[in-house]
């Protein structure tokens, strides 16, 4: 029996998906509120993401991890309100599907030098990192029209 006609008719359902935003829109909305959330954060907390800096990676930075969370925060919240707000979106898209594929890696990285550190923000983060590239995908090919 199918659950949802139980409880919908077919013509409410028509109606209610003709209201609805493009999924893409939905997903460009929901990945730059992460990014400006995320970039927010960074700024009033930076010491809390700073433990993501292993103490193997910290050296490579030219900053402290703190100031390296500061000014991350600073672009992501400029990064995750052009997304949220479809300016320069296939720009500032294309540098979250970067940033969040490369921090993928580096937690994939960690996970595995560290003993099973950060495996579930890695997790998250896979699934984010595809979002941000589906969502590129699509500001790509509304800027090419």
């Amino acid at each position: 029996m199918d659950l949802r006609r139980r409880f919908v008719d077919d013509e409410t359902v028509a109606r209610l998906v003709a209201r609805t935003p493009a999924p893409l829109s939905v997903a460009r909305v929901g990945l730059g509120a992460m990014v400006l959330l995320a970039g927010v954060h960074k700024l009033l907390a930076p010491g809390v993401w700073a433990t993501y800096v292993t103490d193997w990676l910290a050296p490579w930075l030219v900053v402290s991890p703190v100031a390296f969370m500061l000014i991350n925060g600073v672009l992501e919240v400029g990064f995750g309100a052009a997304i949220v707000a479809d300016r320069a979106t296939a720009f500032a898209v294309g540098v979250a599907a970067v940033s969040l594929s490369a921090t993928t890696a580096y937690l994939a990285l960690a996970a595995a030098v560290e003993g099973g550190f950060f495996v579930d923000v890695f997790v998250r983060d896979v699934g984010l990192s595809a979002l941000a590239w589906a969502v590129l995908f699509d500001a790509l090919g509304r800027s090419g029209q």
